[in-house]
């Protein structure tokens, strides 16, 4: 027959068989649903994201372009340059201490101070709605502001009340509601407080080495282009090559902000491509189920002399159909998940006005999903091919001993690589996505492994003298056993559970518990160079002997050039990619610093005067690939400042204490202005006291800003806190698939049950016998499954705790407990209610068809 024609009627039998409906298919349907929508839905969220950026830049950016500069305002030649880009609006950022008027309380703010130009693009939404005058401007000697809602309850003060910052005294006039470019700001520590140029310059926290940024922001002509604006950047950098700012345009308005969210929808990616492939298994399952229920019309065909590769064909036809309706529903579900996000992010993410497809991330996901189909489909269909005619019509099952062809084998191989390949070439890191596959495949080798070792285990088992147990056991091991199905749905959802949850415990643990034991008390920020030693005696007088008083000169500047090539221009890992972007704090020491080892090389004397020298965090040198005798150029004040790297240091910055990427010599910055920071540990103080050492630091040192290391630690506890949640409602998507690919793998084993039930009862074995063996087999093999998660998981979390993080690990007993609890209730729960059917199978119906 044509091959024309052989594929026209493959399709017309496939139809027909078809019409019986998707009796079986539900499981089948559903991992292929889950796995698209999740894959299609992550990275069309992400693109919706990706697009919003670039569609609101300007009102993100809050201009065209952005020029940063640090401790400094631009000279007057720099600020003629900007003005003649077009519109300029200047801001200043710092960080403070907000004051009550009578001392009793005080407040870590984020101070923003701007000119009457701002905002350039967007809206200042404030509750009441204000002039800037009435807003911000002078009364009887006192300026205005306005702040987030956050700081009125934390200070209990209402609008109209007042505050002290630094020496000058602000009244609260209105709450921010939107704040236009506070995306493109960066994270917040603290809540924002709003005040005009004129009004930071009447508080007098601005002194020579302060930690302040000078922010201009420039309306280019209308028209302009994103390629002029790139071009007006290289001039600038070119023109003024020791200005040492930093410049964004609006096509990078968020830069952090959308490689966070690249990363995190690569992460959420591969969970998607775990529920995937963990669904392939229910795929398998139920293309074996299926073709066992249709194992008398293949031999049917076979006998009336179609040839294998027909039968195949149409049975591939039925198969890629039904997937396709499992993918429609899973890409109609991708594609409202942008309306949901901007829902449910409106008031943290920018996403575009409009919400539309993404036909590039529903495409994706189909590709996912056709070549996982295939490639765990084609197994089974192989296997089915070749077995006679004869032997269907004698077996019950397709689960003997016959393999599939070489061909479908090696089709089998070929489609899972391409999908590796897939998976590699859409991620952000190929690194990782090659490491999380590498893991998937072990954890797949391994739990087959498993399986083998408990049918092993089960094989060898004495005799017991309890029946329900004997039974139990034997069908542990039994030819067509539910073991590998069971082990290897379940397994792997929990192991990336436990892993997880052990991460975040062990995190948690740490933040909550040991760090609190080494950290400081306190971190005190642009303590000025005529303060220090006053600064200093206060707090030896306040804290006592007992405590310890660290305190180093700081600076911040920024690298911008490596062994002479400048830092823009170079491709950089990820990992090292944070050192150069934007300002670092630096400082200078004669002698090793605290919490340091040297790693390699040695520490200039304490009287050197040569060349400028720069001591290296051992691990960040590694990661951007400089070493001893490499040289370093950074911005610092506006000037270009070239070390040589002379050694390298191991730095403990779990220790919180005072550490630096960059240590140069004392003689790099002879003579600059400079403020100084300086940590407070006092060994088993209380709240009260902490807060009495606080208070008497504001009230003598208005512009010294002031930071709990507790308050740090709960901010940053709570934020672990929701990207883990959100990091395991996506895990759940690997475990939701696992627990349908369970529920597939037991309905799949009930056919063969139902004829073990009727024998057995037949032989005298009662309801309660059978309930008895069928639950204590499912009760080892959810306690099996329990205890590699456990394993496997745990070595994983051990892998980045350990490893990555460089912090002490434990195994979580209460993980553990859960995870155990976990599987048994699935695989009991699920099993048992499968069985409770079967039990109520009359003999007759089914001895006839024996």
């Amino acid at each position: 027959m044509p091959l024309r024609r052989s594929i026209a009627l493959a399709f017309r039998f496939a139809l027909r068989e078809l019409r019986g409906g998707l009796s079986g298919f539900y499981i089948f349907l559903a991992c292929i649903a889950l796995g698209t929508a999740a894959i299609g839905g992550v990275n069309a969220v992400s693109q919706s994201v990706t697009e919003g950026i670039e569609q609101e830049g300007q009102v993100i950016l809050g201009g065209d372009l952005r020029f940063e500069l640090n401790h400094r305002t631009a000279t007057d030649d720099e600020y003629a340059f900007l003005d003649s880009l077009g519109d300029v609006a200047v801001l200043a950022d710092m960080r403070s201490m907000a004051r009550l008027e009578d001392q009793s309380d005080q407040s870590l703010v984020e101070l923003k101070a701007i000119d009457q130009a701002y905002p350039l693009y967007g809206e200042l939404v404030t509750r009441p709605n204000m002039a800037r005058d009435d807003l911000l401007g002078e009364r009887d000697g006192v300026y205005g502001a306005a702040t987030q809602q956050i700081l009125l309850d934390r200070l209990g003060l209402e609008t109209g009340d007042r505050v002290r910052l630094g020496n000058a005294t602000f009244e609260l006039r209105a709450v921010i509601e939107s704040e236009p470019d506070a995306v493109s700001d960066g994270f917040a520590f603290a809540p924002r407080l709003l005040v005009s140029l004129d009004g930071l310059d009447a508080s007098g926290l601005v002194q020579p080495g302060s930690l302040v940024e000078y922010v201009y922001k420039i309306r280019t002509p209308a028209g302009t282009t994103t390629d002029e604006l790139r071009a007006i950047e290289e001039r600038a950098n070119t023109e003024y090559r020791t200005s040492g700012w930093s410049i964004r345009n609006r096509g990078n308005a968020a830069p952090s902000l959308t490689a966070n969210i690249e990363r995190f929808a690569q992460f959420l990616t591969l969970v998607g491509l775990t529920a995937m492939v963990t669904g392939g298994v229910g795929v398998a399952n139920a293309v074996r189920a299926f073709l066992d229920s249709k194992r008398n019309v293949i031999a049917t065909f076979k006998c009336l002399g179609a040839p294998g590769g027909f039968v195949t064909l149409v049975y591939l036809i039925q198969i890629l159909a039904i997937a396709g309706v499992g993918i429609a529903m899973g890409l109609v579900l991708a594609s409202l998940m942008p309306w949901v996000a901007a829902w449910a992010l409106a008031d943290f993410v920018p996403l575009p006005a409009s919400q539309g497809l993404y036909p590039g991330a529903l495409a994706l996901a189909t590709a996912f999903a056709v070549i996982t189909t295939l490639a765990f489909a084609i197994l089974p269909l192989g296997r089915a091919r070749d077995i006679p005619a004869t032997a269907l019509f004698r077996e019950q099952t397709f689960d003997g001993e016959t393999n599939p062809r070489p061909a479908y084998l090696a089709a089998a191989i070929l489609l899972i690589a391409l999908l590796a390949w897939l998976a590699v070439e859409t991620s952000f890191s190929r690194n990782i996505a090659m490491t999380f596959l590498a893991g998937i495949a072990f954890s797949f080798g391994v739990l087959r492994a498993v399986s083998i070792g408990v049918q092993l285990l089960a094989k060898r088992a004495p005799r017991v003298h309890s029946t329900s147990l004997r039974l139990a056991i034997g069908n542990i091991h039994r030819p067509g056993a539910l073991t590998p199905s069971v082990v290897l749905s379940l397994g792997l959802g929990l192991t990336l559970l436990v892993s997880l949850a052990l991460i975040d415990g062990n995190l948690r643990r740490q933040i909550s518990g040991n760090l609190p034991e080494r950290a400081p008390n306190f971190f005190f920020v642009d303590i000025q160079n005529d303060i220090i030693s006053d600064f200093s005696t206060l707090l030896t007088d306040e804290a006592g002997s007992e405590a310890v008083l660290q305190r180093v000169p700081m600076l911040r500047g920024r690298i911008v050039e490596l062994n002479g090539q400048d830092v823009a221009t170079m491709e950089l890992p990820p990992e090292g990619g944070w050192v150069l972007r934007g300002d670092r704090g630096i400082t200078y020491s004669p002698v090793l610093p605290e919490n340091s080892t040297l790693a390699e090389g040695d520490w200039w004397p304490e009287d050197y005067a040569g060349e400028p020298l720069v001591s290296f965090s051992a691990e960040e040198a590694g990661e951007i690939g400089v070493g001893i005798g490499d040289t370093v150029t950074i911005n610092v004040l506006g000037r270009n400042i070239t070390a040589r790297i002379a050694n390298l240091r191991q730095v403990q910055w779990e220790s919180l204490a005072i550490n630096f990427v960059m240590v140069f010599s004392p003689n790099t910055f002879a003579g600059a202005p400079h403020a100084w920071l300086a940590t407070l540990t006092l060994p088993d103080a209380d709240t009260a006291r902490e807060a009495r050492i606080l208070r008497d630091v504001t009230q003598a040192f208005p512009a010294v800003t002031s930071v709990r290391v507790k308050d740090a630690i709960d901010l940053v506890n709570r934020l672990i806190g929701q990207l883990a949640t959100a990091i395991r409602a996506a895990a759940a998507v690997a475990l939701i698939s696992s627990v349908l690919v369970l529920g597939g793998a037991l309905a799949a084993g009930n056919r063969a049950r139902v004829h073990d039930a009727v024998v057995l009862k037949m032989l005298g074995a009662t309801r309660r016998m059978l309930i008895g063996a069928f639950s204590l087999e499912y009760l080892m093999l959810g306690a099996a499954t329990a205890l590699f998660a456990l394993f496997a998981g745990g070595v994983a979390a051990w892998f980045v705790i350990t490893q990555i993080m460089n912090l002490p690990w434990q195994l979580l007993p209460g993980v553990a407990a859960g995870t155990l609890v976990t599987a048994l209730v699935l695989t009991v729960g699920f099993g048992l209610a499968g069985t409770w059917r079967i039990l109520g199978q009359k003999a007759a119906p089914v001895l006839r068809n024996l």
